[in-house]
């Protein structure tokens, strides 16, 4: 494998809010789009070898950029390329965006991925974070995870070897996986999906879009991180922010939304400061009212 970057797609000091779903983020010292999984596998190679601090960026959805960028390489991961195969599998490389991959699938008549739509996510930070969804209609009444459509991935392991897993070595949880535990790369993941009715996986898209569209805010006007708390199991981290009169409370222009109290969203030039305040002062008042401590799940990316 090269690990040689094509030097006309390395871009310097380039400003990151732009690829992030916060619209945060001061620039990356290198820059790289890594185009298919043969170029990210270069990509992170390159950045071994020279021993070049890295980070892979899908879409930018469940993280914060600090405000004064990453020193390092940010590689970029739009990788896209896909096979759909007769007995319902489908190979797709990490960087295809969950919201186009979808409907190819539904148009197939495989079902699986369906319970996914709305959520900002690329293939690779699906499988990256176990992506869930509680879904809401009548008698499906119970979280679905993309691990149960989860065949294998190929990887680059953290110690440079390109191999194919499969699920138990990813050891799916709730939010997170084995990509967490050690710097393994998914470069493509192969789903099992099933012969579906597309009438009932339209039905299912409709129901989750009407259903998130209600508690959450909507991106193109309120970009956030999404969730930016962990799941505290029978309480809920949103529930408690809203119990101590924190919904709606701002911190220039990082605001705890209206709609979901476990989201935050940027009115429009919200700094990453303004955002780790706010945590700071959500983490205070529930500690201090009911002892709970609020433990962030998005990443912390760069220089603060």
């Amino acid at each position: 494998m090269t690990t040689r970057l094509d030097a006309k797609r390395l871009k310097r000091n380039e400003p990151l809010a732009q690829y992030t779903t916060f619209k945060i983020g001061g620039p990356a010292d290198l820059f790289y789009d890594a185009t298919s999984a043969d170029d990210l596998a270069g990509a992170v190679t390159a950045a071994r070898d020279f021993d070049i601090e890295y980070f892979v960026l899908g879409l930018g959805a469940n993280v914060l950029i600090g405000d004064k960028g990453f020193r390092g390489l940010v590689i970029r991961n739009t990788s896209s390329h896909l096979r759909f195969f007769d007995d319902g599998r489908l190979w797709v490389e990490t960087g295809a965006v969950m919201a186009k991959l979808i409907p190819q699938a539904v148009e197939r008549s495989l079902s699986g991925l369906e319970h996914y739509v709305g959520i900002p996510s690329t293939v690779g930070g699906a499988v990256w974070q176990n992506l869930h969804f509680l879904s809401p209609a009548p008698a499906r009444e119970r979280t679905m995870f993309i691990a149960e459509v989860f065949e294998s991935a190929e990887l680059l392991t953290h110690d440079g070897k390109r191999m194919t897993v499969d699920r138990d070595y990813m050891n799916f949880g709730y939010d997170t996986s084995t990509l967490h535990k050690q710097r393994d790369v998914a470069l493509a993941v192969t789903f099992k999906l099933e012969r579906g009715d597309q009438a009932t996986m339209h039905r299912i898209m409709q129901e989750n879009l009407s259903w998130r569209g209600g508690k959450h805010p909507w991106l193109e006007y309120h970009p956030s991180a999404g969730s930016i708390f962990k799941k505290i199991e029978g309480v809920g981290a949103g529930r408690l922010i809203d119990q101590v009169g924190l919904k709606g409370f701002r911190n220039g222009d990082a605001q705890i939304s209206h709609i979901h109290a476990n989201i935050m969203v940027n009115l429009g030039k919200a700094t990453a400061r303004d955002v780790r305040e706010l945590i700071e002062i959500a983490q205070a008042k529930v500690e201090e009212r009911f002892g709970q401590h609020l433990e962030p799940e998005i990443g912390f990316i760069g220089e603060f």
